[in-house]
């Protein structure tokens, strides 16, 4: 019962108006709003901060300043590997596995289609047929930076304006296609594998989604926005290094060409950690189809 009303509240709550105002609250350096939020929010959720390169919750400008804080440097080893697919993010295993044709499994009996999750995009959604996907949930207490699965060139940056639902568990089993109605920024890599897209999934209350090439991704109206970044502009990142991060939390998704990847032994609900492995990578033969 307490599920199904959280579900239908989301569905009357004005999704951008409540995230611009939360915006405003996460932004502002007002001493003593910034510092019931960051205490408040500390406790509730029991960050870590003995893992933060500042563990002095006092010391932050803001509360999104603590909410994207760095990690110390040791806090996540990794191990570099390009035949290995790293995970991009704190978080728990949503769902990962192969996709159907072009269709992509969310939970119980509900699924969503690459082509809308891609903007509509359906030449870019044809290299992906049959291939698979990793979807990463980050809970509020998460690390909010996200890091490279694999290195390579950004070729396509797509913003998609949509709706704010919460990816929480909860509404992940009860709203019918919510990674292709929630607004994301669709970034999309040529690696050794061939394509890859790193998905940032906005939700209720995020205040916005940020990539470290082009800063804050403002919405531009109400069609998808597209940006070139090869050759005109490229920008290359190697595996582990940061991509974007979320100004309060939301989900990652990984969608990679058939054929490549032997997942590890990853189930729903599974946690996992910044740079811990999550599949083994085969480049597919230059002259597979």
């Amino acid at each position: 019962m307490k599920s199904t009303l959280f579900i239908l509240l989301q569905y009357i709550t004005p999704h951008h108006l409540l995230s611009r105002l939360v915006g405003w609250f996460a932004n502002t350096e007002i001493t003593w709003i910034k510092r019931l939020f960051i205490e408040k929010f500390a406790a509730q959720f029991a960050v870590n901060m003995a893992e933060a390169e500042n563990p002095d919750l006092s010391s932050y400008a803001s509360f999104n300043e603590f909410f994207c804080r760095p990690l110390r440097a040791d806090a996540r080893p990794m191990t570099l590997d390009a035949n290995r697919l790293l995970c991009p993010a704190d978080g728990a295993i949503s769902q990962l596995g192969t996709i159907d044709g072009q269709t992509i499994f969310q939970a119980k009996g509900r699924s969503f289609s690459l082509k809308a999750l891609l903007g509509g995009n359906a030449e870019l959604a044809e290299q992906f047929h049959n291939g698979s996907f990793c979807t990463v949930y980050l809970s509020p207490k998460d690390y909010h930076r996200v890091h490279m699965p694999i290195g390579g060139t950004l070729t396509t940056m797509t913003h998609v304006p949509g709706a704010l639902f919460s990816v929480n568990p909860t509404t992940v089993e009860g709203v019918d296609n919510l990674f292709a109605r929630n607004e994301r920024v669709v970034s999309v890599f040529e690696t050794h594998l061939g394509p890859v897209a790193v998905i940032l999934v906005g939700a209720m209350i995020v205040a916005s989604i940020e990539t470290v090439w082009a800063g804050e991704i403002a919405p531009r109206g109400k069609q998808p926005t597209h940006f070139n970044y090869r050759p005109q502009a490229p920008v290359e990142l190697h595996q582990g290094e940061e991509m974007g991060r979320f100004k309060l939390g939301s989900t990652v998704i990984l969608v990679l060409p058939p054929g490549v990847t032997e997942w590890e032994s990853l189930s729903s609900g599974t946690p996992v950690r910044l740079g811990e492995p999550l599949a083994q990578l085969t480049p597919r033969n230059p002259t597979e189809s």
